[in-house]
């Protein structure tokens, strides 16, 4: 089989290719594809993508065969990746479509049944494509073409499409091949959603490795030590959410993960207590706190767990983000005496931009000749290159590694005839979103409704709360801080 190296994100597929042929790239939904079944299959669906002339395509399927093999024929094509959820409102489906001016559809059996049109649409699962319209190889591209678009919360009440280009991945995973020792013996976890950029990491770094990437199911959940056991994973990747879930199964005990040689946590802030565990179940695991935005490509960040010096060096006990990637430069905006301000990074990894140039407003900023992207977080110079996570600037929060814009949640309940306001509060399983509303009192079940008809279910508030009328401040202005603060005693209340 012709394993020619070609340049772009699937270029690092056909390495993997070259060292495992015969050997799994992915498992999921009791389905293993090897690295020669995957890309046979990229290259046919990637040349009836290519044939079409499509430039973007949309992958609407659930995390199965369709999805990954899916996202692969899209770059064998040349195209722009668009990963779409069908477990999405149909609207804000069709709303990131035309965003991202998407015209092919690569769409599992659930997709099918809420695809806004397109000019071309695959359903490789219910329908079969002719063997000679496979592509001989994947096509080349250019390192400023977008590889993928990721949608992130928008404050407007529209999602906001970043573009991030093959050169700027080709620098992530280039630092990644020199900090991480990976193997075709690895077996990585896929946790992540595919529209979350943490996945990329999952995909990418296995199968630049040759290795195998097994999608976790939910009832893996229940007994995370038992799954790792028995896939044999040794490279774990998820939120900081997952600790806490793992704890509360009973089975975050010591000893209980031993087979993992690297352990990352991102999407959240990382504490020193959730580590601390996470260590004394997974002590043999290398342990990293990974840190960036969606426009910094996937991370832009990172810092290993040290047992003695991180409990140490912690601000308010979370875990530090590390030093900015090498080839990067970075400002602390308004910083104080203390060496804190808001973060604003420069560099290959920056993406080129919002599919909406309006949205890039007070995102970034131009000084001695380069653009930093604004992240929004304050943070603190500690010893060394290393930087301390204080917490956002904005109404941004992470709520279970979904970034979510708070406007955006109250902008949609306007929808339901009440005014919100919406907050991230830290609860016993991290921080939670957290509604006050005036107006008339409604049952949750209808805001509820009302929200899944716009909001994907993880930025979807659990707990409601109706006031009279919103507490001010000095300035006359909604008094946030009174609101969190009755927001933490409801969700914390203090034993009589």
């Amino acid at each position: 089989m012709d394993t020619t190296t070609t340049s772009g994100l699937h270029a690092r597929f056909l390495r993997g290719l070259a060292l495992s042929e015969s050997r799994p790239a992915v498992s999921v939904g009791g389905r293993t594809l090897t690295y020669g079944e995957l890309h046979e299959r990229a290259l046919l669906w990637g040349g009836a993508l290519a044939e079409s002339g499509a430039r973007t395509v949309g992958v609407l399927a659930g995390k199965g065969v369709t999805a990954y093999a899916g996202i692969l024929a899209g770059l064998y094509a040349g195209a722009t990746v668009v990963p779409l959820r069908p477990d999405f409102p149909a609207a804000r489906t069709a709303q990131m479509v035309e965003a991202a001016e998407v015209d092919a559809l690569i769409a599992d059996e659930c997709g099918l049944t809420m695809a806004p049109p397109v000019k071309t649409l695959l359903a490789p699962e219910v329908s079969k494509l002719n063997a000679h319209q496979a592509l001989a190889a994947p096509k080349d591209v250019r390192p400023e073409d977008s590889a993928y678009v990721l949608f992130t919360s928008g404050s407007t009440g529209r999602p906001k499409g970043v573009r991030i280009g093959h050169g700027s991945t080709e620098h992530y995973f280039g630092l990644l091949d020199e900090r991480y020792d990976f193997t075709p013996d690895d077996v990585f976890s896929q946790t992540f959603d595919l529209n979350f950029d943490c996945a990329m990491f999952d995909l990418f770094c296995a199968w630049g490795a040759g290795a195998e990437a097994v999608v976790l199911p939910g009832a893996a959940y229940r007994n995370v030590p038992a799954f790792v056991e028995e896939r044999g994973l040794t490279v774990w990747f998820s939120t900081p959410s997952a600790i806490d879930l793992v704890r509360r199964t009973g089975r975050l005990t010591p000893g209980a993960m031993p087979g993992l040689r690297w352990s990352f946590f991102a999407g959240e802030a990382l504490t020193v207590r959730d580590t601390a565990d996470w260590r004394a179940a997974a002590g043999n695991s290398v342990t990293e706190n990974l840190y960036g935005p969606t426009e910094l490509t996937i991370t832009v960040a990172g810092y290993r767990w040290d047992d003695e010096e991180t409990p140490r060096i912690a601000v308010n006990g979370v875990v530090p983000i590390g030093a900015v990637h090498e080839g990067h430069e970075y400002l602390l905006l308004d910083e104080n005496e203390a060496g804190e301000g808001e973060l604003a990074i420069a560099g290959p990894q920056l993406t080129p931009g919002y599919l909406d140039p309006a949205d890039e407003k007070g995102r970034f900023l131009d000084r001695d000749g380069l653009r930093f992207y604004r992240t929004g977080d304050r943070v603190r110079r500690l010893g060394g290159d290393d930087l301390a996570y204080l917490g956002r600037l904005d109404s941004q929060v992470q709520v279970l590694g979904w970034r979510v814009e708070l406007t955006e949640v109250e902008h949609a309940l306007q929808t339901c005839g009440v005014q919100a306001v919406a907050l991230g509060v830290q609860g016993d399983g991290g921080t939670e979103l957290f509604v006050f509303y005036t107006g008339p009192q409604r049952p949750v079940i209808e805001l509820v409704r009302a929200l899944r008809a716009v909001l994907p279910e993880g930025v979807i508030p659990r707990r409601y709360e109706h006031v009279e009328e919103f507490p001010l401040n000095s300035n006359r202005k909604i008094d946030r801080k009174t609101l969190a603060a009755r927001a933490a005693d409801l969700l914390n209340p203090v034993p009589a």
